[in-house]
């Protein structure tokens, strides 16, 4: 179960639809492995409407940023423009880590459709999203 503060959520929302018509992405921080404290956006390296490259760079400062904060990297995010928000073949192939969310919002519908799941060897799972007030985290 991925727990997405409230404020990450609104983050989330608010950049991949500042990323359309291209996929946007970001990364999740958190104070353990269930968690979606803070939310990076980054730049779409790839500036593309079906795949996503998170720049090393941005990597590189949420990483050390998380660190500043105690947390670790928990997750990637990602839009689906035109599609539904299930791991494509190149999401689940280029998953780097299987402790890690993998949140797709969706943006093919009138409201927007956030899901996270696990990939593990290639198996896809779906997890429950809790959003919770940023204070509770």
């Amino acid at each position: 179960m991925l727990h997405l503060s409230a404020t990450a959520y609104g983050a989330i929302l608010g950049h991949v639809y500042d990323g359309a018509p291209f996929e946007a992405c970001g990364l999740l921080g958190g104070t353990a492995a269930n968690r979606g404290d803070v939310f990076y956006p980054t730049a779409n390296d790839a500036h593309s409407t079906s795949v996503y490259t998170i720049p090393p760079l941005a990597y590189l400062r949420a990483e050390r940023d998380a660190e500043d904060r105690v947390m670790t990297i928990t997750g990637v995010v990602h839009s689906h423009t035109h599609t539904d928000p299930y791991p494509s073949p190149t999401d689940i192939t280029q998953a780097p880590d299987p402790a890690w969310h993998y949140v797709i919002v969706s943006l093919r519908d009138e409201a927007p459709m956030l899901r996270s799941y696990r990939i593990v060897d290639g198996t896809v799972t779906e997890e429950p999203v809790v959003v919770v007030a940023s204070s509770s985290l």
